[in-house]
């Protein structure tokens, strides 16, 4: 696998459906370890909640897993998960939580409320693409700062961390058949003042 999408950050969001009130949480997790301390963490926070229903998808050995935590089955994780499979992400985990509002939605609305639910997750956690790069270090003069953030803008590469001291170094990460275009572009823009460090090479933000 060349690239996969999946989410940056951990996030939340909610809504209101006939008084029942949706709290959706995704994060990104990389074992079924993860996800499941995930999945009781939230379910430890809203220990008072009707349902706190689960989906996780993950790269290592395919795995998808989901749960209807007492919803009507086939109504709650299998809607969560749909919608994971559907933006085609992988190492995700998507946490649905419930307060019963009085009103039954039905088996029809509690697909669409959960659907809702995992999908306002993954756009508030941020849908991301992850590639095979190569991740430099570079350390840059103040004077030249600015120019090189626009070097990185023009060949795609990201920023993964910056300290500033008496100069700036950053650790960037860019797809690796992108690596050496960068280096000859910082060579020619810099008259050959400034190189890059080869760190390693990882799956990261593309």
């Amino acid at each position: 696998m060349k690239e996969y999408k999946t989410v940056e950050r951990e996030a939340e969001d909610f809504f209101i459906e006939k008084k029942s009130r949706f709290i959706g949480y995704a994060i990104p997790v990389k074992t079924q370890e993860e996800a499941v301390a995930f999945i009781n963490r939230i379910r430890t926070k809203h220990w008072d909640a009707t349902h706190n229903v689960y989906a996780y998808v993950l790269r290592d050995n395919n795995i998808q897993r989901y749960s209807d935590d007492g919803e009507p089955s086939g109504t709650a994780g299998v809607p969560v998960l749909d919608v994971l499979l559907k933006e085609e992400l992988t190492d995700v985990c998507v946490v649905a939580t419930r307060y019963f509002g009085g009103t039954l939605l039905g088996a029809g609305g509690l697909v669409r409320a959960y659907s809702h639910t995992s999908k306002i997750a993954v756009e508030a956690a941020g849908i991301i693409t992850m590639a095979q790069c190569s991740i430099f270090e570079a350390v840059i003069d103040y004077s030249f700062y600015d120019r090189f953030l626009l070097l990185l803008q023009e060949v795609g590469a990201n920023v993964l961390n910056t300290a500033y001291a008496d100069a700036v170094t950053l650790m960037l990460s860019i797809k690796e058949q992108y690596a050496a275009r960068l280096q000859d572009r910082l060579t020619d823009v810099s008259n050959g003042k400034y190189t890059l460090r080869f760190l390693r090479s990882e799956f990261a933000k593309a």
